[in-house]
């Protein structure tokens, strides 16, 4: 079972003063729940998981857009210092696909995968699917049957959150960053409605916002 930080519901979190958050969101956030240099740290333990496990093979990392971006990108740097400083060290090729479940504040029933035709080239190969957000699972378990049919070697899933949520579908990815309440998630390339994308830690999106941003 994936090892985790879980972070309370009653997790009251920190000030907004405390940090630099830019000026245009000020108004938008409740508090800071996850400062940037945790998920650093975290983030750099997830990278040694992931060599610990599949450092023996070529590994194609596949970045699951948008939000996934910040995390693939700062994963990907921590596995090639382990790769660079280390007696073991793997090939790593990188792959991207969209997957898009919201509309607003809400996931739909839909989910809508952008670039699928592309999988087949990750057949035989040991894919590790890298993602921000896991939250009923219903997104990423339609992926990973979408991914099945290419019949790839190895498949593992690294999320950055998974939220404790009464919609959970019971998926669990692989490797997990944090475990978050049910609360809706802004920062570090998390979005709603494409805003937030550049605030560097993770808050809590007040309700105003919701209505201000809300297309």
């Amino acid at each position: 079972m994936a090892s985790y930080l879980q972070i309370a519901d009653d997790e009251k979190g920190y000030e907004l003063d405390l940090f630099c958050v830019p000026r245009h969101y000020e108004n938008d956030l409740e508090r800071v729940i996850i400062p940037h240099g945790l998920i650093m740290d975290r983030t750099e333990r997830l990278a040694r998981d992931i060599m610990r496990d599949m450092g023996g093979h070529h590994i194609v990392a596949l970045c699951v857009l948008k939000g996934g971006y910040k995390f693939f990108a700062d994963l990907l740097d921590y596995i090639k210092a382990l790769n660079q400083n280390s007696d073991q060290s793997v090939p790593l090729t990188v792959d991207f696909i969209r997957v898009k479940s919201y509309c607003n504040d809400k996931s739909t029933n839909s989910v809508k995968v952008i670039g699928g035709d592309e999988l087949s080239s990750l057949s035989g190969k040991n894919v590790l699917i890298v993602e921000d957000i896991v939250e009923t699972g219903r997104t990423m378990q339609t992926l990973l049957s979408l991914l099945s049919e290419c019949k790839p070697k190895m498949v593992k899933v690294v999320s950055l959150l998974v939220k404790r949520t009464p919609r959970s579908s019971g998926y669990r990815p692989d490797y997990i960053g944090f475990e978050v309440p049910d609360a809706f998630l802004v920062g570090y390339a998390l979005d709603y409605n494409e805003y937030f994308r550049d605030l560097s830690h993770i808050c809590i999106l007040n309700d105003q916002a919701k209505e201000k941003y809300k297309v």
